[in-house]
């Protein structure tokens, strides 16, 4: 089983439940810490904690958590525009972290915690878990290992339900969450530069707010927040990325689906169906030899969160880095990066032009 580790969880929301269900069922992993301001949400932790609450100490803030000597590792699920202010603590006790996406709201704060994250012989792990959906990371495997051939395109559609309600309304502004392309896209663009393995060069998007939140109103405020958009991406070695994004499209049967085209076959991986299709380039009017296969998650994992399954694998190889049995695969400049292509497509939004990533620094 290994060593047991004991965590500390910090923003007890809906994000940070899925932690706890899937530290659950993480072999030598104990919760024994939790900190959130709002005691609504300590109640939500403790009830998906059930008998295993007992002993687990409450805090009112990292810092206090951090100063309490509980923990080997901690899990920040606190909302985006905190993850600065909380990690100080972390950092300062020389604990294993696991950060929620996005590492922070602003490319700034993510350079910190790039230079924190650098001075510490501690685990630092960005979570992007849609890298850890079995379908995903198969689909992923099999384009490096040079199935498609050489990688030309990739694109990514995400359409899904809206923002879901969170405690004091947070994720309606741009300010709290970085916004959308930032908020929501980390992910896909932290993908992207898995899969092509290069960096972005230049970035355009094309985004607003057209169908959600447009009657709500927050103490007499808008939300400001795109609910769809088109995004692409150059890469450094000439491969061209494009995210297709609707939050109003949650009839759609699969919420993920993911295209990559080589010179030789094209690839799609569809979720939830978990489908991986291979299509080979067949030559002008001749039939075609498209397969299709079904990657099975297993079910315990399923259960566990709203992630296909992610966020047990994640937790499975974070914990193997804590005890020094693996790699950190996602490093916090991968987190820098991801919040530097969605504030490059942020920004593209709204000035209705091409942002080079040179101009944000990189």
């Amino acid at each position: 089983m290994g060593e047991q580790v004991r965590y500390g969880l910090i923003g007890t929301g809906m994000m940070g439940v899925e932690h706890l269900t899937n530290l659950a069922i993480t072999p030598g992993a104990v919760v024994t810490a939790l900190a959130d301001p709002t005691e609504a949400s300590l109640g939500w932790a403790k009830n998906a904690l059930g008998l295993r609450a007992e002993g687990v100490q409450a805090f009112d803030s990292a810092a206090a958590l951090a100063a309490s000597g509980l923990c080997d590792a901690v899990i920040v699920a606190s909302p985006n525009y905190t993850h600065r202010d909380v990690l100080v603590p972390l950092f300062d006790a020389g604990l294993h972290i696991l950060c929620e996406k996005p590492v922070a709201t602003t490319i700034a704060d993510a350079r910190w915690i790039v230079d924190r994250a650098a001075q510490t012989d501690r685990v630092f792990w960005t979570a992007m878990e849609y890298r850890y959906m079995p379908p995903a990371a198969e689909f992923i495997a099999e384009i490096h290992g040079g199935r498609i051939g050489t990688l030309k395109m990739l694109s990514i559609r995400e359409h899904r339900f809206p923002f879901l309600p969170k405690v004091g309304d947070w994720n309606r502004f741009n300010r709290n969450t970085g916004g959308t392309m930032v908020e929501k896209c980390c992910h896909f663009f932290d993908l992207m530069r898995l899969i092509v393995q290069a960096d972005p060069v230049r970035v355009y998007c094309s985004g607003a707010m057209d169908v959600n939140h447009l009657d709500e109103s927050y103490q007499g405020e808008r939300p400001d927040i795109i609910d769809n958009s088109y995004t692409t991406v150059d890469f450094s070695n000439g491969v061209r990325a494009m995210l297709d994004l609707s939050m109003f499209a949650d009839g759609a049967e699969n919420q993920e689906e993911i295209a990559a085209v080589g010179d030789k076959a094209r690839l799609e991986v569809l979720i939830p169906e978990g489908a991986i299709v291979f299509s080979p380039r067949v030559g002008f009017r001749n039939p075609k030899a498209a397969t299709r296969r079904v990657v099975e998650v297993d079910a315990a994992a399923l259960n566990a969160g709203s992630h296909h399954g992610s966020t047990f694998y994640e937790h499975q190889k974070f914990i193997a880095a804590v005890r020094g049995e693996g790699p950190v695969e996602v490093t916090a400049h991968d987190g820098l990066m991801a919040v530097a292509v969605g504030t490059a497509a942020e920004l593209s939004a709204r000035e209705k032009r091409v942002v080079t990533m040179a101009e944000l620094g990189f």
